[in-house]
């Protein structure tokens, strides 16, 4: 009897181990890992730029190596997917989001891929192609998707939705593309944008809230740079990113700037490395993932940076028949504030105060040559003009505009003549309340002390009413 009840304890345990080694099997821990994306150097060149082939990386795959052993080879985990990149993970590190083809010619999707299981689900059924997915601290998800605004002008506008893909909402509206974005420890949204319409402008980096309100320009390059990446944020005030000076060939050169000061605070990290950088990837140790060729390469490998010393590491992973788009390690992190909205889908506009037109920011202006005092504000739209208005003596403004429509801003003297504009679009979410301290000002100046006169009034409503467009057209044409 004691020999039998020992046979079965014994039974037991080795059933438990039996089991638990199958479960093990079946959901390895990828902590440590590092995933990325590549490109085979015969089917894709990898773009230096946010061109005309965007961020699409056709016939990509995305593979894991472990960093610790130098003689594994790198893992396939988009098997059954023609092209798949741009992988996202999640702050707990046990998922991640990803665009992907599963065949040829369809349209680009976003995915997401349990990392102990490896399955994937899709979380996107869209009819135009999405791209670029960052995980939101709320729980949802922030991605690219193509759009056309009424003016026939194709684009990328960033989108939201739940991660099953349900309450899908578009946040930016104005004819640019957005790519590339990350979401800051405080919770905005630092995004690459750059104007389509109507002239193409270089990319630059425009920070915004989750719901698409209070969006504003972040960082601009100097004349002569274009920027190749979207930026990357660490948790001690830095955003690191790629950026391609004039004359050097469009190599890609690292460059941090402050959180705090983001347009007065740029710093070259990588001037004394010859070659190229493709993505940057901060790590929790203070180093960088960082993907690079070198002068005498063909291909983008993978190597860590370390912005201390300003030196390049040797590479992680290097096959001379792939190209690495981008990489990070499988770590927790930590997860960014959660701003609560400010969005009311009732209200079909939004409220526009502008404390002085003729306030510009520019240190500047006025110095070199005489510069006429605006009294009037002409809003354009993507078709026409959406109204002008008398301004106060002050030169403030106070306006209700149409939710979601996309405008420029341009100011008049007393005859009519533009006196700045029409500068970047703009664009008001329903129940945003937004504010400036002038026309063109920079993004580190704060408005005086004092109540403008137009609160003194209710807002002015922007379009205008037709009859009043046409009276001023006619008013402009005879002066």
């Amino acid at each position: 009897m004691l020999k039998k009840t020992h046979r079965f304890f014994q039974n037991l345990i080795i059933l438990g181990l039996i089991g638990f080694i199958l479960i093990g099997c079946g959901e390895r821990s990828m902590d440590g890992m590092i995933i990325m994306t590549r490109v085979d150097k015969t089917k894709q060149v990898v773009v230096d730029d946010f061109g005309s082939s965007g961020p699409y990386l056709t016939e990509s795959s995305i593979v894991s190596i472990d960093p610790e052993n130098k003689d594994a080879t790198a893992m396939l985990h988009s098997e059954g997917f023609y092209s798949a990149c741009a992988p996202e993970l999640s702050y707990d590190a046990e998922s991640m989001i990803f665009a992907g083809q599963k065949s040829k010619g369809d349209i680009w999707q976003i995915w997401e891929m349990d990392l102990k299981s490896l399955k994937t689900s899709q979380l996107t059924t869209s009819t135009e192609n999405c791209i670029d997915p960052t995980f939101l601290p709320g729980g949802s998800i922030l991605f690219s998707k193509q759009t056309r605004d009424t003016a026939g002008n194709t684009g990328h506008a960033l989108f939201t939705c739940n991660m099953d893909g349900t309450d899908l909402r578009q946040i930016t509206f104005n004819p640019n593309d957005y790519f590339a974005s990350h979401v800051l420890m405080d919770g905005r949204v630092l995004s690459s944008s750059k104007e389509i319409y109507p002239n193409e402008k270089e990319a630059n980096l425009m920070v915004l809230r989750p719901d698409g309100t209070k969006a504003e320009l972040f960082y601009q390059g100097d004349e002569g740079t274009k920027l190749l990446s979207g930026g990357s944020a660490t948790n001690k005030g830095k955003i690191f990113m790629i950026e391609a000076r004039a004359g050097d060939n469009g190599a890609g050169k690292l460059i941090s700037i402050d959180y705090n000061r983001p347009m007065r605070s740029k710093v070259e990290l990588s001037e004394e490395i010859k070659g190229s950088f493709k993505s940057i990837h901060p790590q929790e140790n203070g180093k960088f993932l960082v993907s690079y060729r070198s002068l005498e390469d063909k291909t983008f490998g993978l190597y860590e940076f370390d912005a201390a010393a300003n030196n390049l590491g040797k590479p992680l992973y290097h096959d001379g028949e792939f190209n690495i788009a981008e990489a990070f390690l499988v770590a927790k992190s930590e997860r960014p504030k959660k701003i609560p909205s400010e969005v009311n889908m009732l209200h079909d506009s939004g409220l526009l105060l502008c404390q002085d037109i003729n306030f510009s920011g520019d240190d500047h202006a006025g110095k070199d040559k005489e510069v006429s005092r605006a009294v009037k504000i002409e809003f354009l739209g993507l078709e026409n003009s959406m109204g002008k208005v008398d301004v106060e003596k002050d030169g403030s403004v106070y306006l209700k505009i149409a939710a979601d429509t996309p405008f420029q801003i341009q100011t008049l003297d007393a005859n009519g003549n533009v006196v700045q504009g029409p500068g970047s679009w703009i664009y008001i979410r329903p129940n945003e309340r937004r504010g400036c301290v002038g026309c063109h000002q920079g993004n580190e100046m704060v408005p005086e002390n004092r109540q403008p006169l137009s609160v003194l009034k209710e807002p002015i409503i922007i379009p205008r009413p037709k009859a009043l467009i046409a009276e001023s057209k006619v008013e402009s044409e005879k002066k």
